[in-house]
């Protein structure tokens, strides 16, 4: 993109945004009003009319039933939509809403039904605005939170969700760039109150940016760093992923057990720790049936069963169990020689 963030973006720039998406069947645009995705939705459009061939584009609003505001502004979007010859659907969130982590679980809500949205249309993709400026919040909230290489590697270009790939086109374009083309092409957009409404962790955050880009910490250098954590994060998932077959290949003479994946104990125990910590957690969350477990919980495991192996030679020697321990619903125990994980029985409900 252009080094100047308050520069509107060219045709040229916007045909690169798009490109690697031209022989999708059809795309689904998030599009909410604001200034980012409204700016999404209008490259989208000029970017497809420019194409003999391409996707069919369909704009899909989410109407979390939060503010009153929401469903006059989903209206303003098809008005938008329809000039530019796109199709609209508002979805709305329907049920009762939290009180607490509102903000996690109306982004669950949103990704939910615009998922649903795409597998109705047909769509392989689905297209979000977030921004670059996004990023860098996105990054210091998980580092604020302790967050491991991969949660500090932020947000991907393309990921998976439901069997939709979310795409985020706009991920190297600044905000203000993105004003900025809207200015020019005279194109209005709403203002959401409640991305200033400091009760939520992302708009204090947004508040510091100024602070923290005099010191040299910008939206664009927070990026960067994300992207190179990011390249990092793969490198050590490849080396995982070598890790996880070289402990097969090592376990070709055993029979495996159904439902329950074991290590040899001390080829485990060779690998780097940021290896093992992630082939852990790998197989935890495999079989564990308690939703993901913490990274945190998971080192504290991994430092316990490093310790079995490593003080007593005789650790989980045959007819031994060196360990035994549960976390997010799998159990995992160090015995015979081998770190085994399998499905932790059920919990007893009290009274039951």
């Amino acid at each position: 993109m252009s080094d100047d963030d308050t520069s509107p973006i060219s045709t040229r720039e916007a045909r690169r945004l798009f490109a690697g998406l031209k022989s999708a069947p059809a795309l689904v645009l998030a599009v909410s009003g604001g200034p980012d995705s409204v700016a999404l939705m209008w490259l989208a459009a000029r970017w497809r009319r420019s194409l003999a061939r391409g996707p069919v584009l369909t704009v899909v609003t989410i109407d979390h039933g939060l503010r009153r505001e929401a469903a006059r502004e989903a209206r303003e979007v098809k008005r938008l939509a329809a000039e530019l010859g796109l199709p609209h659907r508002t979805l709305r969130w329907r049920g009762a809403k939290p009180k607490t982590g509102l903000p996690a679980a109306a982004r669950e809500a949103r990704y939910r039904l615009l998922a649903q949205a795409a597998r109705a249309l047909g769509a392989s993709h689905v297209l979000t605005a977030h921004t670059q400026d996004d990023q860098a919040e996105t990054l210091l909230m998980r580092l604020l939170r302790g967050s491991g290489l991969a949660g500090l590697s932020a947000m991907a270009p393309h990921s998976q969700r439901d069997e939709i790939v979310l795409v985020r086109p706009l991920l190297e374009v600044p905000k203000a760039q993105l004003i900025a083309t809207l200015k020019r092409a005279g194109i209005s957009f709403a203002d959401d109150p409640t991305n200033r409404d400091t009760a939520f962790t992302r708009p204090r955050l947004r508040a510091l940016m100024p602070l923290l880009a005099a010191e040299g910490g910008d939206a664009r250098t927070l990026g960067r760093l994300a992207a190179r954590l990011a390249r990092a994060n793969a490198a050590v998932e490849l080396l995982a992923d070598g890790a996880e077959r070289y402990l097969r290949l090592r376990d070709r003479g055993n029979a495996p057990q159904v439902g329950v994946r074991s290590f040899e104990a001390s080829a485990f125990a060779a690998l780097p720790e940021e290896v093992r910590l992630r082939l852990l957690l790998r197989t935890i969350n495999a079989l564990g049936h308690e939703g993901p477990a913490e990274l945190g919980k998971v080192e504290a495991v991994l430092a316990v069963l490093d310790q079995a192996i490593a003080t007593s030679p005789r650790a989980g020697a045959k007819g031994r169990t060196a360990l035994k321990q549960t976390l997010a619903g799998a159990l995992i125990s160090l015995a015979d020689g081998r770190i085994h994980v399998a499905p932790a029985p059920a919990r007893r409900r009290k009274g039951g």
